[in-house]
């Protein structure tokens, strides 16, 4: 397809990495590959323990747009990637044909910077193709609030329109900002959010800290919400940084833990998580378990979260690697790094039109994007 032919055009310095070679997390000698020995990064459900080890991705290349701290991306129908930095609150595109250069579509107005907080996650209405509407997650003077921004052609060319705001007061702070958005298959959009340091906010099901959200397109709560007229879906959450959807519709998201115990999480409505109460997968009752820990964040630390059928895709920050864990309905097996250490902090993965899966660090500042292939 054209969009496969312009990716080639754009990328460089092909390379093979699996979990042999170097900076690899190879699984541990004398046990099955999905299997980690006991005290290895990374345990998942042993009902997915049937399914083989996930099979290596393999670069395909790099795309050296000068990015300046890209937290996340999404794909025009034309494959046009749109990109946003945190810092600058700038949204960036690189388009096919493009050559790699990443051109300026504008700036969201009101991005207040400040530690983890700035211009953050983006989504694609899926109406786009009508209404023309990208969606972004961006932290103001006082909250964290999303708007949404018509694109429009004008001489050819792509603008940003003006910026409507839809949904405030989402709480701040340096740190534990949430961010991630992302529409659903049930046409709703779906927020991360963070505590922003306010431990008392992940248990409130008025706050909104701490939590998975459900909207719809104009930013009210979404009908069917399992706490009423109420954007609340699911709560006891620290800092939610990836939202994705397996083959069946099931809704996974990856959070930070402290200082212990990352996570990857099945989402259920109304489904409490546990923080500040708990981390991980202790069988506390009221609470629900992790599907998968990283009992260190220093192997972790996941943020952007991409499945392609039922295998997740998981960017690491600290650990500094992508972690892909294979997925078999409500069960999650063990995950297996690749990439370790070799691209610095992976902020998020997306699944680009032609198949391959891209891969935003924040390394060296500027920035650059990775192209993985896939295994069939």
């Amino acid at each position: 397809m054209a969009w496969a032919a312009a990716v080639g055009i754009l990328l460089s310095g092909c390379t093979s990495t699996g979990p042999d070679a170097p900076g690899g997390t190879a699984p541990p000698a004398g046990t099955s590959p999905a299997v980690p020995a006991p005290g290895e990064p990374g345990t998942g459900e042993s009902g997915a323990a049937s399914r083989p080890a996930p099979a290596a991705p393999t670069v395909a290349g790099t795309i050296d747009a000068e990015l300046q701290v890209p937290w996340a991306t999404v794909f025009l129908p034309d494959g046009t990637a749109v990109v946003s930095e945190r810092d600058r609150g700038r949204l960036r595109t690189i388009a096919p044909g493009s050559g790699g250069r990443a051109g300026t579509l504008g700036t969201v107005p009101d991005v207040v910077h400040g530690g983890e907080g700035g211009l953050l996650g983006l989504a694609l209405s899926p109406d786009f193709a009508t209404d023309r509407y990208l969606y972004a997650y961006f932290t103001a003077a006082s909250d964290n609030r999303i708007a949404r921004l018509r694109l429009e052609e004008r001489g050819g060319e792509l603008q940003l329109g003006p910026a409507e705001v839809i949904f405030t007061g989402i709480p701040k702070a340096r740190t534990h900002n949430g961010g991630r958005i992302r529409f659903g298959p049930d046409g709703y959009l779906y927020v991360g959010t963070g505590d922003a340091q306010r431990r008392e906010q992940p248990q409130d099901r008025d706050a909104l800290g701490g939590k998975i959200l459900r909207l719809t397109a104009e930013g009210r709560p979404a009908p069917g919400n399992p706490f009423g007229d109420n954007p609340v879906y699911s709560l006891g959450h620290r800092n939610v940084q990836g939202l994705a959807w397996d083959s069946a519709g099931r809704l996974w998201a990856s959070e930070f833990g402290p200082d212990v115990n990352d996570e990857l999480n099945l989402i259920v409505p109304g489904g409490n998580y546990g923080w500040p109460e708990v981390t991980g997968a202790p069988q506390r009752d009221g609470f629900l378990d992790a599907k998968v820990t990283w009992p260190s964040t220093a192997d972790s630390s996941p943020s952007g979260l991409e499945i392609t059928g039922d295998t997740a895709y998981l960017g690491a920050l600290r650990g500094q690697r992508l972690w892909v864990v294979p997925l078999n309905g409500e069960f999650a097996g063990d995950p297996v790094g690749y990439f370790t250490r070799q691209y610095g902090r992976i902020r998020d993965v997306a699944l680009a039109p032609d198949g391959r899966l891209w891969m935003l660090n924040n390394n060296k500042n500027p920035d650059s994007v990775l192209v993985l292939e896939l295994p069939g």
